[in-house]
């Protein structure tokens, strides 16, 4: 993990956690670190440990200057589809913060412009950037909580174990049961999709 900055301005970070789920929503936050942080750790929340992304969470917000996360549920992401979906995410994320800030990080090749921000958009940055990284990891844990909290209404599609990713079990579900309230439905929820129990 690189430590370097893009410029000496306040820097705020963004990503998103969920783009390739089957269901759930996708969760974008912004964090911004003190100019001085470091942290050896901080990584693409995709290669850490579950228990280490919940022990660099924990350390996040205690010493970032801001933090804030924003979601667009599924309904929403089926109407302007994924990639809109995660840039308003990243938006709402950056609407809450409450702090001065003058760049934006951001994770990945796309991005609308926000208000009058300049911003940079730096691919794989959650493995290059600590604020992205910071952020990447805060959207991360924050979304796992969320399925592992909607599992338990919807127990058959086993989002504890899968957080709505298209396993084998989860699709599976998805032919067996049908389709829930949390689902993409313009996705393709099943191998050789042609109709689904909605």
């Amino acid at each position: 993990m690189s430590l370097k900055r893009f410029s000496n301005q306040i820097e705020v970070g963004c990503d998103e956690a969920g783009r390739g789920s089957l269901a759930g929503p996708v969760i974008a936050a912004a964090v911004i670190l003190p100019l001085n942080f470091k942290n050896k750790d901080l990584n693409d929340s995709k290669k850490i440990s579950a228990k280490k992304r919940e022990e660099l969470s924990h350390l996040i917000k205690k010493h970032a200057l801001a933090y804030e996360v924003g979601i667009v549920n599924p309904v929403k992401i089926d109407e302007i589809n994924i990639l809109n979906a995660s840039i308003l995410a990243m938006h709402k994320a950056l609407n809450k913060i409450d702090i001065k800030f003058e760049v934006l990080l951001i994770d990945g090749p796309y991005f609308k412009n926000y208000k009058n921000y300049m911003h940079k958009c730096i691919i794989r940055g959650d493995s290059k950037f600590q604020a992205i990284a910071a952020a990447s990891i805060i959207a991360k844990t924050y979304r796992d909580k969320l399925m592992s909290k909607i599992h338990k209404d919807f127990p058959s599609y086993n989002w504890l174990s899968n957080k709505g990713y298209p396993t084998k079990e989860h699709r599976k579900a998805i032919e067996i049961k049908g389709v829930s309230i949390h689902h993409r439905k313009s996705y393709k929820l099943v191998d050789n999709q042609i109709s689904l129990k909605i």
